[in-house]
């Protein structure tokens, strides 16, 4: 499905029926207990309903914490991966464990030849039958050793296919710790490391820039129509920044209707050639329910750039490329904004405004 084309799923009328129903229960306010009425009412997940469904007339916090681990475990991300590390280690104390011991009967082993080796120096005080029973001693040892070695081998390989299995779904939670669960673009703490690595390179400083977006009017959308029409909004705009973009283009969602994007190796008009091709496209695209064929009108962004080399740390580069993109709004929206044709002659006003 095109971005320019997608449709809006699902009508503005759920958003009170969650609201009511919550209510109905005593369930608190909370954004992740919204969603999961949100989801179990609109039918999207049918285990979820059955899930909510079975819950008592006054579900506790708990229960629907529970619920939320189980169905959404992106937003759990921090906690899950300090388990899969809990995993991690435990897999690694088993192994190291395992080469303990293994060293131990190796050790033993070793002790069995040297000492049958010192006894046998003298052959001429042995007699044959003791030999015999020297050379049959030895013989069920070495066949003892290679049997356990031959487990250990096995146990070994089987612990490092479990730890690989650990290790492969601890990447996985940190993905989905690192990722926004509404529109599947990276997240705000993503972002956070990101545009830090920034500074941490004179290549970084010189050869990259930053661009933040807003979604004009958000609140009057949201006011309007309902926040589910809201969330397919904000969902088209993120498929619209991650399909018009360069692929290697950093694109994250870093809070309610507001988005970032990092681009390396562009000069500040290429830069602003890529930020005004995103905001042409988010203008033209249509937003219209498949279901009612209701129209939401003209959706538009509001746009910031500042380059790297303007700023002294990842906090002042946001900072400018913020003020830009607040000159973006006051200027009349739907526009991109430099933050060097303004440096210098902004005032400290700009840190009062409430974009909208």
């Amino acid at each position: 499905m095109q971005p320019a084309t997608a449709p809006i799923d699902r009508n503005g009328d759920i958003a009170s029926t969650v609201v009511a129903t919550m209510r109905q229960l005593g369930v608190l306010g909370l954004p992740r207990n919204y969603e999961i009425f949100y989801e179990a009412l609109s039918g999207s997940n049918h285990e979820l309903s059955l899930a909510v469904v079975s819950l008592s007339n006054r579900p506790t916090q708990e229960e629907l914490d529970s619920i939320g681990r189980a169905f959404f475990p992106q937003h759990h991300g921090p906690a899950i991966v300090e388990h899969a590390r809990e995993m991690v280690a435990r897999e690694l104390e088993d192994i190291a464990l395992l080469l303990r011991s293994e060293r131990t009967h190796i050790e033993k082993y070793g002790r069995i030849l040297d000492e049958t080796s010192s006894g046998l120096s003298n052959r001429s005080l042995l007699s044959q039958d003791l030999l015999q029973k020297i050379a049959g001693a030895m013989s069920a040892a070495t066949s003892s050793t290679l049997d356990h070695n031959r487990q250990v081998a096995s146990t070994l390989s089987e612990k490092t296919a479990e730890l690989e299995s650990v290790k492969s779904k601890l990447e996985e939670y940190k993905r989905l710790a690192d990722t926004d669960p509404l529109t599947q673009i990276w997240n705000r703490r993503a972002f956070d490391k990101e545009i830090t690595r920034i500074y941490n390179s004179n290549r970084g400083i010189l050869f990259n820039a930053l661009i933040l977006a807003d979604i004009d009017r958000f609140k009057d959308i949201n006011d309007r129509y309902g926040h589910p029409v809201g969330d397919r909004i904000i969902q088209i705009v993120a498929e619209i920044f991650q399909s018009s973009v360069r692929a290697d283009l950093f694109v994250a969602r870093t809070g309610g209707e507001e988005f970032a994007f990092i681009v390396e190796g562009a000069s500040e008009d290429t830069t602003y050639e890529i930020a005004e091709r995103i905001r042409v496209l988010i203008e033209q695209t249509p937003f219209t329910s498949s279901q009612t064929g209701m129209n939401y009108g003209t959706v538009t962004v509001s746009m910031g750039i500042c380059m790297a080399s303007e700023a002294d740390s990842p906090e002042d580069l946001y900072t400018k490329a913020d003020r830009a993109l607040y000159r973006s709004k006051v200027s009349g929206r739907n526009r991109v904004t430099r933050y060097s044709t303004m440096a210098g002659r902004a005032g400290k006003g700009w840190l009062l405004y409430k974009k909208d």
